[in-house]
């Protein structure tokens, strides 16, 4: 059993990838060929957005939003600390400072509430309004929301009050492109939508990649300039200073391929995950992350919470001995990171976080997950 099974996605669609990456090799046109512009086109208008502009990665699409909002030093960027390093990382390498939120129990998003307060404490950098740890002087910039597991933020309340404090909002998707919120796919929301295409997420390459998707012109040709070195009308004009973060054409061939059948795989993957509820749903030892009932979730992991933090390394090693994979995403906040030390936070600022960080696993999850091996991991489970 796997975690995340890409082979047998690789068996079902393998002449389409042939074919596509044959064409590539015959063609030679290995950086920015025709299939960069076929597939931002195609996921453009699979997302909603005027605008798609491929990258390198999922962290350089975040990285590219930020310096595309001319985000720098003496900014202040809201984000959570239950999330991969990158979305924060991003922020300190432009010089700016991130400032985390807590998230909701249930959802584990950015709980919108903790956001308001956090933006309005940073005035006066009043700790004992929020967890400030910090003297200089900030300004509120940006919010970059999170996505998590594949579940939407609730980008509803957040909208409305990062247009109450003009601050710009970047949506993290890149653990949900494929999900909806209120009937809008993910990667939509915000001034600019960020999805990753590492190989273990939703729609993944077989390398790394990543899309940034908006509907401001203005934003994507400054998007399109930064990410090949600031290049304006030709390759030795440079108009601004940028980064080396284009897509590679062969992966952009072998996304093509996996799109094809993008659509069926959602289903799949919600059909699994519905699977999972209805067999764990009467286990009172464990807690499942709640979809709301206005959003669509792309399941990109299947999480779930020990009652008790002091458990989850017995049912981790249960599960182990039987051959079952799990995961744990995450064991530690970022504000308990050493690479964030210098911010100040410590132990208890914030407290759902560290909670959730505590006892939270994940179970096997993928589109081909065989409801006999579901049914296995339901039984173990209820036994431990």
């Amino acid at each position: 059993m796997e975690l995340i099974d890409l082979r047998v996605q690789q068996e079902k669609i393998r002449n389409t990838l042939d074919r596509n990456i044959n064409r590539v090799l015959d063609h030679g046109h290995y950086i920015m060929g025709p299939e960069i512009n076929e597939l931002e086109e195609k996921l453009g208008d699979f997302v909603g957005s005027a605008h798609a502009i491929s990258c390198a990665s999922g962290a350089d699409a975040l990285l590219l939003s930020l310096m595309a909002l001319g985000v720098g030093p003496g900014h202040a960027v809201f984000t959570t600390p239950f999330t991969f390093v990158a979305t924060a990382e991003v922020i300190s390498l432009l010089g700016a400072t991130p400032i985390f939120v807590d998230i909701d129990p249930k959802t584990f998003s950015m709980d919108p509430r903790e956001l308001e307060k956090a933006i309005i404490a940073l005035p006066s950098r009043n700790s004992c309004m929020y967890r400030y740890r910090f003297k200089a002087p900030l300004i509120p910039k940006c919010v970059i929301t999170v996505d998590l597991f594949g579940l939407p933020a609730d980008y509803e309340s957040v909208e409305a009050i990062a247009k109450r404090y003009s601050v710009s909002v970047v949506e993290d998707g890149a653990q949900a492109f494929g999900a909806q919120y209120r009937g809008k796919r993910a990667c939509s929301f915000g001034q600019i939508g960020c999805t990753s295409f590492f190989p273990a997420k939703p729609l993944g390459c077989y390398g790394d990649g990543g899309m940034c998707f908006t509907d401001e012109e203005a934003l994507a040709s400054i998007l399109r300039c930064l990410r090949v070195h600031g290049q304006g009308r030709h390759k030795y004009e440079n108009i601004r200073i940028g980064i080396n973060s284009r897509l590679d054409t062969l992966q952009a061939a072998i996304l093509l391929a996996k799109f094809e059948i993008f659509s069926e795989e959602i289903e799949l993957r919600e059909k699994a995950a519905r699977r999972y509820g209805e067999l764990l749903g009467d286990n009172p030892t464990i807690e499942v992350q709640t979809v709301p009932p206005h959003c669509r979730s792309i399941w990109a992991q299947y999480c779930i919470l020990v009652k008790e933090a002091k458990n989850r390394l017995r049912v981790l090693e249960t599960l182990g001995a039987e051959g079952i994979p799990t995961a744990i995403y995450y064991p530690k906040p970022l504000h308990l990171q050493q690479a964030f030390a210098p911010l100040g936070y410590k132990p208890g600022d914030f407290p759902v976080s560290e909670d959730i960080s505590s006892r939270i696993f994940s179970l096997p999850m993928h589109p081909y997950l065989r409801p006999q091996d579901q049914e296995r991991i339901a039984q173990l489970l209820s036994r431990i």
